[in-house]
């Protein structure tokens, strides 16, 4: 990926947002960028994972778990369907877990930490929706550009 967050900011001052949440990079790839997909859920990751077992096409799944270090809503198993269905990265506002198995994927992931506990299979949640943190909201279909300085987000790809 050939951009930078800063030089983004720069260029699309009036119209970018910048995420505050300080996330960790898990995944194999630091830079990641891609339209928009939301999930929202606390503690369960069963629709997140049916999202991922989907076609993703590029797009980076942004998933609010509400900054709960409770659980981890994404595992290697998880993260690999993300792999195999062509998503460019998830964002989790939560917690991971596999985080030695993760870092070998081809994939950007960030997240607040690791919980090896892993959640519930409930299917609870909303997908496709916008979502909200870090003084940022991510809407379906905007764009997502994630490096090691930070996460952005544009109305259209840049």
């Amino acid at each position: 990926m050939d951009f930078a967050t800063a030089d983004l900011v720069d260029a699309h001052e009036t119209v970018i947002a910048s995420c505050s949440t300080q996330f960790r990079n898990f995944g194999g790839h630091a830079r990641f960028a891609g339209p928009i997909r939301t999930v929202r859920c606390h503690r369960d990751n069963a629709l997140l994972k049916s999202l991922l077992s989907s076609s993703g096409d590029g797009a980076v799944l942004v998933v609010d778990g509400g900054g709960s270090l409770a659980s981890a809503l994404v595992g290697d198993i998880i993260a690999g369907l993300a792999v195999t269905n062509g998503w460019a990265g998830i964002i989790v506002n939560g917690v991971i877990r596999d985080s030695l198995a993760i870092s070998a994927l081809p994939l950007g992931l960030k997240a607040l930490g690791t919980n090896p506990l892993k959640s519930a299979k409930t299917g609870a949640g909303d997908a496709d929706i916008p979502v909200m943190f870090g003084d940022c909201t991510f809407t379906p279909g905007h764009w997502v550009y994630s490096d090691e300085d930070g996460v952005v987000v544009l109305p259209q790809r840049a």
